[in-house]
């Protein structure tokens, strides 16, 4: 996969922690008018039927007879048991509470990248991605309130797993794919998977199609799943999936932070010690030790 560059990357990630920051809340919003998976089926095939049509240009490098596995096995990780654990665990915990489970992936994506892809691990980087996770954590528990389930905390690890396991399997075989057909593919399996799930579980007249709905299926279908992966996976695959993981501390912190800015929620010391300690965490994580560096495990 072709490096990308520092403002490449840069842009790459505010992009991304923009965009899946807006998710989390427009989504909570997106399932008062929608079951949760036919909307999550809605959300991905829309977005993953955008990416066919930029992929089919470069149908020659699809090579579906030697590489079909891959696109089954990311979209199962990476969509279908993702999405339906984060759907259905949101309507069991507080979404400050699944949010701050969800994002233990980086955490989870560093050790893991360490151990399985041989990407450096030192003190200051282990540091900093449990002090990304505390500031997750104090973010998105702030708001204390609201029905704790056993059986949301157990999606939330789920969807950890989950994410961490695809992003791990689509950086081991970046090499043998296309950027954009594996993206493409994985997302339009998933979402036709979902849809068929959700037909069968649940009614397709419980939609309420009205325009707030339209509207907010529409931007999560382009810009937070059809470009929010693209970029997600660009980044990945074109550096150390642990440093990319890294900045995901950010999307929690963006939620909060749009719901100051638009809801009129209230900026609280916990948030703003949150703030200090993912600033913190990712410094940290992204820091360059001269020596001190643990080679990953092979």
């Amino acid at each position: 996969m072709v490096q990308l560059s520092r403002t490449q990357t840069a842009v790459y990630l505010a992009f991304l922690v923009t965009v899946w920051g807006v998710n989390w809340p427009l989504s909570k919003f997106a399932l008062d008018f929608a079951p949760p998976i036919l909307f999550a089926g809605l959300r991905i095939f829309i977005g993953g039927l955008l990416l066919l049509f930029f992929a089919l240009p470069r149908y020659k490098k699809l090579n579906l007879k030697n590489t079909w596995h891959i696109y089954l096995i990311s979209s199962m990780l990476n969509i279908i048991v993702f999405y339906v654990f984060q759907t259905f665990g949101l309507k069991y915990v507080p979404a400050g509470l699944f949010a701050a489970i969800v994002f233990f992936q980086p955490v989870l994506l560093g050790i893991c990248s360490w151990l399985w892809l041989g990407e450096a691990m030192s003190f200051g980087k282990m540091i900093g991605l449990i002090l990304g996770f505390l500031g997750v954590a104090a973010i998105s528990l702030s708001g204390g309130s609201g029905h704790i389930s056993s059986v949301g905390i157990l999606l939330g690890l789920g969807s950890a797993v989950s994410w961490t396991t695809g992003t791990l399997y689509m950086k081991k075989t970046a090499a043998r794919v296309d950027a954009m057909w594996v993206v493409a593919l994985q997302i339009v399996i998933g979402g036709i998977v979902l849809l068929v799930l959700g037909s069968s579980i649940e009614n397709w007249n419980e939609i309420v199609w009205n325009i707030p709905f339209i509207w907010s299926l529409m931007f999560i279908s382009i810009f937070v799943t059809a470009l929010g992966w693209l970029a997600f996976f660009k980044l990945v695959g074109s550096g150390e999936a642990g440093k990319v993981g890294s900045f995901t501390f950010l999307i929690p912190l963006t939620s909060i932070m749009i719901s100051v800015i638009f809801l009129g929620e209230t900026v609280t010391m916990k948030l703003t010690a949150g703030l200090f300690l993912i600033i913190a965490g990712i410094a940290l994580v992204n820091f360059k030790p001269k020596a001190s560096a643990l080679k990953g495990a092979k």
